[in-house]
C-alpha cells in the first residue's frame, strides 16, 4: 500500500519545468535527440552483435581446426602442436566437464591474463585435449569497434541536433511571426499581415505554416473590409440625419409652450446628441483627429468641466499639474466620464487631480464585468440603464488621440472608478510631440 503525505503532494505540485521547456524548438530538438539516440543505440547493438559474432565465429573456427590436428596428432601418438595438451592448465572447468563426457566445445576464457579461446575434446582416461587460441586481435577489434560506435554516434546526434533545431527554428519564427501579427490585429491594427512570401504564388507548394499566414491575411483583410464598410455607413447615415434633424429641431423650437413640446424638443435634442456622437465615433475609427496643442493648468480646467456639466461633482485637488494637450477634448473625456458617473453611479461624485492624474469615481453599482474586462462597447448598456452606451467609448477614442491612458476599475468599498493619466511636456507620447 503506497501512502503519500500532504507534505510530499505539496512538493509534487510545487515541481515546475522551466518556462523555456515549453518551447516548439526545445520539444523537437529532445524529441530529434531522444530518437537519434535510440537509433544509434539500435543500430550500434546491431552492429556490435554481428562483428562479435563474426570475430568469435572465427576464433572458434581456427580453435576447432587446431584441436582437430592434435586430436589427430594424439591419436597417432606423435607429438601434439604447441598451444595443445592434455588437461592444460587454464582450461576453463565447463570445458573441462564437456570434453570428459565425450564432446568438444569451445570457449572463451575468463581468467587468463590474455584473451583466449579454448578448444576442447574428449581423451583417453577421462581427460580432455585442449587448445588454446590467441583472441586479443578479435578483443582489440571489438573494442575499436565500439569506440568507433559511440563517437561517430555522437557525431551524427549533434548534426543532426544543429540540423533539426535549424529546421525547426526557422518554422517556429515564422509561427513567432504569425502569433505576433495575431495579437496586433487583436490589438486593433487591421493593416498588420504576416506577408509569408510562400503565399504570394498559389502554385507554389505550401506548408502548414504558410496556409496558417494566409488564413490570418485573408481574415484581417476581410474584417478590416468589414468594419470599413460600418464604419462608413455610420457616417454616412449620420452625416444624412444631421441635415433633417436641425430642421427638425427648428421646427420643435416653433411649437407652442406645453408638455408635448418639452417631449418633442427632448427626443430631438436626444437624436442630435447622437448624431454628434456617430459623426465623432466615426472620424476617431477612421484617425482623422488632428491635434491642437496647448499648454493647460489641469485643476481650472476640471473645474471649468465640473461647472458645465451643472451637476454636484465635488472637486479635489490634491497636487495641480501643468500639461500640454488639446483643451477641447481633454474636456470631451471629463465631461463624459462625469455625465457617465452621474447617470449609472450614485452620488457623492468626486474628481480627484493629482498632478497629471485625473480620477473620476462615483459611489453606485461600479462599472460591469464585460467592461473591465474588454472596455466599453458602442450601445451596451446595462439593463435598464439610460443612454446609448457612447460616452464612455468616446472618451477612451478622445484620450488615445491624446496620447493619455484612460483605465477604468471598481472600488473595494463600492463604486466605479476611471482614471486618466495624462502624458506631460517632454515625455513620449505627449501631445505636440
Amino acid at each position: 500500500m503506497n501512502a503519500t503525505t500532504p507534505a510530499s503532494r505539496t512538493l509534487v505540485r510545487q515541481v515546475r519545468l522551466p518556462r523555456w521547456t515549453a518551447a516548439l524548438t526545445w520539444k523537437a530538438a529532445a524529441f530529434i535527440a531522444v530518437m537519434c539516440c535510440g537509433l544509434a543505440a539500435l543500430l550500434g547493438v546491431l552492429v556490435h552483435v554481428q562483428v562479435t559474432n563474426r570475430t568469435v565465429g572465427e576464433a572458434r573456427n581456427r580453435a576447432l581446426s587446431r584441436l582437430a590436428r592434435a586430436t589427430q596428432a594424439y591419436e597417432a601418438g606423435d607429438r601434439l602442436p604447441v598451444d595443445s595438451g592434455i588437461d592444460l592448465p587454464g582450461l576453463p572447468h565447463r570445458l573441462r566437464a564437456l570434453a570428459t563426457h565425450g564432446h568438444r566445445g569451445t570457449m572463451v576464457g575468463t581468467d587468463d591474463p590474455r584473451p583466449t579461446m579454448w578448444a576442447a575434446g574428449p581423451a583417453d582416461g577421462g581427460r580432455a585435449i585442449a587448445v588454446q587460441v590467441d583472441y586479443a586481435s578479435g578483443t582489440r577489434i571489438i573494442a575499436a569497434l565500439d569506440r568507433a560506435i559511440l563517437w561517430s554516434s555522437a557525431l551524427a546526434i549533434g548534426v543532426t541536433l544543429v540540423i533539426g533545431a535549424f529546421a525547426v527554428t526557422r518554422v517556429t519564427r515564422r509561427l513567432q511571426t504569425t502569433a505576433q501579427v495575431a495579437r496586433r490585429i487583436s490589438a486593433g491594427d487591421l493593416d498588420a499581415r504576416v506577408d509569408d512570401p510562400r503565399t504570394a504564388n498559389a502554385r507554389r507548394p505550401q506548408d502548414e505554416v504558410a496556409a496558417v499566414a494566409g488564413a490570418l491575411d485573408t481574415m484581417a483583410a476581410t474584417l478590416q473590409g468589414k468594419l470599413l464598410s460600418e464604419q462608413r455607413f455610420t457616417a454616412d447615415v449620420a452625416h444624412e440625419l444631421r441635415t433633417p434633424l436641425t430642421g427638425l429641431h427648428a421646427a420643435a423650437e416653433l411649437l407652442p409652450p406645453g408638455r408635448p413640446t418639452e417631449l418633442v424638443r427632448d427626443r430631438v435634442a436626444a437624436l442630435r446628441t447622437l448624431t454628434e456622437d456617430l459623426l465623432e465615433i466615426s472620424r476617431l475609427d477612421t484617425k482623422s483627429e488632428r491635434l491642437e496643442p496647448e499648454t493647460e493648468r489641469l485643476a481650472p480646467l476640471a473645474q471649468r468641466v465640473v461647472r458645465a456639466s451643472g451637476t454636484a461633482t465635488r472637486v479635489r485637488v490634491e497636487r495641480d499639474a501643468q500639461v500640454e494637450t488639446d483643451r477641447r477634448r481633454l474636456e470631451r473625456v471629463l465631461g463624459n466620464l462625469v455625465a457617465n458617473a452621474h447617470r449609472h453611479g450614485r452620488e457623492p461624485v468626486e474628481l480627484t487631480v493629482d498632478g497629471p492624474r485625473v480620477t473620476v469615481r462615483d459611489h453606485g453599482d461600479g462599472y460591469p464585468e464585460y467592461l473591465l474586462a474588454h472596455g466599453p462597447q458602442r450601445f451596451r448598456t446595462e439593463s435598464g440603464g439610460k443612454g446609448h452606451g457612447l460616452g464612455l467609448t468616446i472618451a477612451l477614442g478622445q484620450a488615445e488621440v491624446l496620447g493619455a491612458r484612460l483605465e477604468f476599475a471598481n472600488a473595494p468599498d463600492g463604486g466605479a472608478v476611471a482614471t486618466l493619466t495624462l502624458p506631460q511636456p517632454g515625455t513620449p507620447g505627449s501631445a505636440g510631440e
